[in-house]
């Protein structure tokens, strides 16, 4: 029996089937609340669904505020692309189309069991492995948004725990195949989520001195470096014909995405400003599709560029704060954990933002374990912690863009979790065999 349990529990196929399973209830469950009309209107009226929408009707990547505006640069195009492909086949705002791209997202959601499965298998074993699987298939964040959002999320999820895995796998590789196979990963993420290249550059810069530090020759440590060269070869070439497109359009060097300012500008303007005279109180769509059009998209991020900036410079103090904020914003969803905690009467909000927390916490934990155990592949994984946050503690914050780098929170806290359960038993032995020396010291002959 215990052996069929253990069999179970650490099937991957079964513990995909589980994740499939929560994300389709939860779907099913919200869906039946919503009337049908709005599920095909409402989840796409934002930038995706768009863009979408224009490449559906034949006029290009374009029109990002569904008015006709031209082209745009504010998304990478993959995943408008898929959405496009799902309006193309089964029509555009239809409530078939809709649950076609949640299955979509459902798919990459559970999928990402899978490599970071087999990342924590090479981190810490098959009970590693099976927890981060388990933790990831039962995530509370990780079953809402793929009904939740029509957007990269779920598949930027997917990328950057595959990402982890390539990176740990290639380390022992010296193929080139595998290398240019490395590369294309990235540059398929890249143009799905170019927030994931803020880690980039120290993936290959970790692979390149691991390699450097596990062959001794000088010949074969330059081979390595070639390899890592090679690699970021390949991505920067999957980026180039959507790079000379953006030129194209816009005569200007946009290597992926052009919104940068326009993100800087929502989270750092005169409405965080309570002197502020002329500043306004809420920001409208609206408005600024009228003032978007009006300028165009170059000017309009300009605009926006030398406002934010500016703000900023003038506004240090405040900046500290709002930084504080979008800190308590990106790792539990709310600004105020602890006060909406107790304000909320929802089960669903205070189980999304306990598993925030413990997730975001397990997550420091488990690098400082790595740490302390010299393990190889400390680095790598300390690096989805403490450097992807950095571009939404800049910009503004919100938990659906930490989802990308939740799968590998997961296994930080699984390596956690395992190494507390560890230290536990080791102390009941220890206790246990003091217990048994002291039994054995004081019994004598009477």
């Amino acid at each position: 029996m215990k052996k069929a349990i253990r069999g179970v529990t650490t099937s991957l196929a079964f513990i995909v089937l589980v994740a499939m399973a929560a994300r389709i209830t939860f779907a099913w469950d919200q869906a039946r609340k919503i009337p049908p009309g709005v599920l095909a209107i409402v989840p796409f009226q934002q930038e995706t669904g768009n863009i979408a929408y224009s490449l559906a009707q034949g006029k290009g990547f374009g029109s990002v505020f569904r008015a006709d505006t031209g082209p745009t640069a504010w998304l990478a195009p993959i995943y408008p692309l898929m959405v496009a492909g799902v309006f193309k086949i089964l029509g555009s705002f239809t409530t078939t189309a809709f649950f076609a791209a949640v299955s979509l997202n459902v798919l990459f959601s559970s999928a990402a069991c899978v490599p970071v499965f087999f990342a924590g298998k090479r981190v810490g074993g098959l009970i590693v492995a099976s927890l981060v699987a388990w933790l990831w298939a039962l995530f509370p964040n990780a079953i809402m948004i793929p009904f939740e959002w029509i957007w990269d999320t779920s598949l930027s999820a997917l990328l950057a725990a595959t990402i982890l895995w390539a990176t740990l796998a290639i380390a022992e590789s010296d193929r080139v195949l595998n290398w240019c196979a490395y590369g294309l990963l990235w540059g398929f993420a890249l143009l799905t989520n170019p927030a994931l290249g803020t880690l980039l550059p120290f993936m290959l810069g970790w692979l390149a001195c691991r390699g450097g530090q596990s062959y001794r020759g000088l010949g074969e440590s330059r081979q390595r470096w070639e390899r890592v060269a090679l690699a970021a070869g390949v991505a920067v070439l999957c980026c180039v014909p959507w790079t000379i497109r953006n030129y194209s359009a816009f005569h200007r060097f946009i290597p992926l995405r052009s919104n940068f300012p326009f993100e800087l500008w929502l989270g750092n303007n005169d409405i965080f400003d309570e002197h502020a005279r002329n500043g306004r109180k809420v920001i409208t769509r609206t408005e600024e599709t009228r003032r978007y059009a009006q300028l165009g998209e170059t000017a309009y991020m300009e605009e926006k560029w030398q406002i934010a900036t500016s703000f900023m410079v003038s506004h240090a103090g405040l900046e500290l704060r709002l930084t504080r904020r979008k800190f308590n914003a990106f790792w539990t969803g709310v600004e105020s954990p602890i006060k909406s905690f107790r304000e909320t009467d929802s089960i669903l909000i205070r189980g999304i933002l306990l598993c925030s927390l413990l997730t975001g916490l397990g997550a420091f934990v488990g690098v400082l374990v790595l740490w302390r155990r010299r393990s190889v592949a400390a680095f790598p994984l300390a690096v989805f912690p403490l450097i992807f946050p950095c571009l939404y503690y800049v910009t503004h914050a919100d938990l659906r863009y930490r989802h990308p780098i939740d799968p590998v929170l997961c296994l930080l806290t699984a390596i956690a979790a395992t190494s507390a359960w560890e230290l536990v038993r080791s102390r009941k032995h220890t206790e246990a065999g003091a217990a048994t020396e002291g039994d054995a010291g004081g019994a004598g002959p009477l």
